[in-house]
């Protein structure tokens, strides 16, 4: 009498098909063939990669160009710090430190003479100055902007309008420097001297405010809006700057507010906080480190640009305490003196000027990078 076995139900399914040379790869025998049993033939695929062989040396190879693309790049980062220390030695033989912190005396008008290339007088202190003051006043004016944007994107844009609105908020990071600055000497050099100058200057020329306040510097004729009013300056240098630096702030505040997990905002509305007190209490303060950094890594951006504040800033070595007056950067005296230098002491300074500027940008991204990775990637989102 014959024996009755059961039907296999994964006899002729893939697995069992793969299963077969599995076996036989691991123990080196094949399977033993039983009465009514069938080796399954091996796959076209399985085949190929069989008679391959071991790819542990294309592997050891591929690994070792990935690490060298990644080391070239501290290499060109050294390579330009070395260049750049090479170059500026003959002015920092010449200067020292006091190059960026001292100045000289006009003996003619006892007015402070800071960069002279026909005498060969080169301080760097009003450089210093416009940097920062067309930083500073971008800053005031992007921040907040930035922070709107992203809390209206993040919590409450309705989601047919948050793609549009996140394309065209980062549409503007693509726009070009020099677009940047033509708009803004045909635009707003003509818009702030017209319009928006005269009433600042008649805020701050309120005699009651300079009878009041005139002893901290900032009201009267010498104070924050103070001069002549040419559209030109300081003022239009930050104004531009905040509206490329916009996008960059808005974006990454958008992402670190978008980590701060949904759980703490559901318990804020669970214990009837509103709107309002749940984006205040369980977003913008666990997101504030990265919000921080943000506007750091804007800050970054504020101080590197080149054309667009060499177009409207002025481009006068002169220190002046009313955001009207016109000034210089960093980046814009490069960018305008150093294809004119005639001297080697000259275009000694000017590369010390990007030397600082090089080190200043390498130092705020860095700080930024840390504040956003401390957020999105380190330390878990908690209310307070």
């Amino acid at each position: 009498m014959s024996q009755l076995r059961a039907p296999n139900p994964l006899a002729d399914t893939p697995l069992e098909k793969s299963l077969a040379p599995s076996a036989v790869q691991a123990t080196g025998q094949p399977f033993a063939e039983t009465p009514g049993s069938e080796i399954p033939p091996v796959s076209a695929v399985r085949s190929y990669l069989l008679s391959c062989g071991s790819y542990a040396f294309a592997d050891r190879v591929f690994g070792g160009l990935m690490l060298l693309c990644a080391l070239s790049i501290f290499a060109i980062v050294g390579l330009i710090a070395v260049e750049l220390v090479l170059q500026s030695r003959p002015s920092w033989h010449a200067f020292g430190i006091s190059f960026f912190l001292k100045f000289n005396v006009d003996p003619a008008t006892h007015l402070p003479l800071f960069w002279d290339p026909v005498n060969g007088i080169f301080y760097a202190l009003p450089f210093l100055y416009g940097t920062l003051v067309s930083s500073l006043v971008a800053l005031v004016i992007a921040v907040p902007l930035a922070i709107g944007v992203a809390v209206f994107l993040t919590e409450m844009c309705p989601r047919i309008l948050r793609g549009p609105l996140s394309f065209l908020t980062e549409l503007l990071a693509a726009i070009p420097s020099v677009v940047y600055g033509l708009w803004a000497i045909f635009v707003l050099v003509p818009l702030l001297r017209e319009q928006v100058n005269p009433i600042l200057i008649a805020i701050f020329n309120q005699p009651i405010l300079v009878k009041t306040l005139g002893w901290t510097g900032l009201f009267g004729d010498n104070g924050l809006f103070g001069g002549v009013n040419l559209g030109l300056g300081l003022l239009a240098a930050g104004v531009i700057l905040s509206i490329m630096i916009l996008p960059i702030i808005a974006s990454l505040t958008r992402e670190v507010m978008s980590a701060v997990p949904n759980s703490q905002r559901e318990a804020a509305l669970a214990l009837g906080a509103t709107r309002w007190e749940m984006i205040r209490m369980a977003v913008l303060r666990n997101a504030r480190i990265g919000i921080v950094g943000s506007v750091i890594l804007g800050l970054g951006r504020a101080l590197g640009e080149t054309m667009a504040v060499a177009m409207v800033i002025g481009n006068s070595p002169e220190i002046h305490r009313s955001l009207l007056s016109m000034g210089h950067s960093m980046a814009s005296v490069i960018a305008n003196e150093f294809s004119e230098a005639t001297s080697d002491m000259h275009r000694s300074a000017l590369i010390e000027v990007g030397l600082a500027l090089f080190l200043v940008t390498i130092l705020v991204n860095a700080c930024a990078r840390l504040l956003v990775w401390a957020v999105t990637r380190g330390t878990p989102a908690r209310v307070q």
